[in-house]
This record gives C-alpha cells, structure tokens and sequence, in this order.
C-alpha cells in the first residue's frame, strides 16, 4: 500500500466552503482521477483519507494537508496534477509527496496566519500589536457547546507583527480587495488547547487596545509545519519525507539497490 500526502489551498470564495463540504469535492475528484484508492473495511467502506487541522470555514488557506492510501503505487506529481484538475479552482491540489516518514500530524504545531484589516490604520495596527505583545496573559471568550469559555490567546502567538499594505488583486490577502489601503497583521500561533484561532487574537486586540475593524477580517493561513523554537519559523512538514526520498549524495541509485543486495 502507497501513501501520499498532499498539500491543498482554499482560496477566494472558496474559503467559504466548509471542511464537509471540501470532503465531498475531494472524494469525488478521486473519481474522475480514478485514482486506486484503498477502502476501510465494514459495511460502509470508505477511502482512506486522513485530514490534519483543516482551517476554520471563512478562512483561506494555502497550507491544508491530507493523505491518501492508494492500493497500486503511482507517481506524486502526476496524481496531483490529476487531481488538481478535477478540483474546484481555488480547491487547488499544490504539492504532493510519497509519505515515508510517520506522524505528519505530528509535525503540525504552529500556523502561520495574515489577517487583513480593511478600514484600519497601520499605526492603529501597531499600538494594539505592542499592547497584545507586551501582556503576559490576554484573556478571551469563546462560545462552546457548554457555554461561553474563557481562555489565554496570548500564550499560544509565538509572534504578532503589523504592516501597511495597498489593496491588491493577487496574492493570498486579495480575497476581499478594497480600494483603500489597510492593516495587515502577520502571526505566528502555536498549535495549542484549547486552540486559539486568528478570530480570538482579533477579540484580544478590541480587549487590550480597543482595535475594532470596521468590516470583518480577511484571514489566510500561509503555512503550517513544525514550530522551530529557536528561529521563531515554521518549517515545511513534507520536507522529512522529500529527504527520505532523495538518494545519498555520491550514490546513484543503481549503486544504492547493489550495495542493498550486498548486504542482504
């Protein structure tokens, strides 16, 4: 059995669809790509496809991830470029890997977000980033199922910064282009628990600094990956397996498969 992991994207008004809703896209792409999919068992068998920190439907993201079993092996690049094909544009399949290495979930500690703020000022922006920043505790509420929950957002932001920006047709933050310039605000949040979402920040900045966007936030995960503590960066997760895949310098592969023989 072959396992692949693939990187996806929920861009423009796609980022309205909702993780079932991206679920039911994604099966039937595996369809039209006839793609040899491994089952579960049980009376109602489904493909194996496992979902890792999908983004929160009203978000974009150009950092979602999955992976598929499949039961005859095939080439990454070119399932994804099937793939692709059959998808949604702004459902866009943009990386593909075969897994060799465990735990991609594992790897998935940190997002990196950009929230853009339409109507707000980049100087506006920055006295709440120092407010939020120099708090050791910002505390938010949040609904749950069993009511309203408060919790740390502070905590979880390894890193929290403010810049100016022109409205843009391209790019991740073009999803609600406007024609007046705004604050866009470029986070780093450590995947914690409970987890703390870019909409949470937002409610800790109106909390410590009263910073309250006319119009709703335009919010785009850029990455996610492995936090690095000591660069304060988030790493690509498909990079282990990319390694595991790439031959030993100096050593061709038919060199590789005899030096494998000699020593079996």
């Amino acid at each position: 059995m072959q396992r692949i992991r693939l990187r996806y994207t929920k861009r423009g008004r796609l980022r309205f669809t909702s993780h079932r809703d991206f679920q039911r896209a994604f099966e039937r792409a595996l369809r039209r790509a006839e793609v040899p999919m491994a089952y579960s068992a049980g009376f109602t068998p489904h493909p194996k496809v496992s979902y890792a920190n999908a983004a929160p439907t009203g978000t974009g993201s150009e950092a979602e991830y999955l992976e598929i079993a499949l039961t005859d092996a095939r080439d990454p690049e070119k399932l994804r470029a099937l793939l692709d094909e059959s998808m949604p544009a702004g459902l866009d399949i943009i990386d593909a890997v075969e897994a060799r290495t465990s735990g991609l979930a594992d790897r998935l500690t940190a997002s990196v977000w950009e929230m853009r703020l339409d109507g707000v000022s980049q100087e506006d922006a920055l006295r709440a980033v120092d407010a939020f920043t120099a708090a050791e505790t910002v505390e938010v509420q949040r609904k749950a199922k069993n009511g309203m929950r408060t919790f740390d957002a502070r905590g979880a932001v390894a890193s929290l910064e403010a810049h100016s920006a022109q409205p843009t047709a391209h790019g991740p933050q073009a999803d609600r282009p406007t024609d007046q310039a705004c604050a866009i605000l470029r986070l780093v949040v450590r995947h914690v628990t409970p987890a703390v979402r870019p909409d949470d920040v937002l409610s800790g900045l109106r909390a410590v600094a009263d910073l309250a966007p006319p119009v709703p936030a335009a919010v785009t995960r850029l990455a996610q990956g492995l936090f690095d503590e000591e660069t304060g960066t988030v790493t690509d997760p498909l990079a282990p397996d990319r390694e595991a895949a790439a031959p030993s310098p100096g050593i061709s592969g038919d060199s590789a498969t005899a030096a494998a023989k000699a020593l079996a």
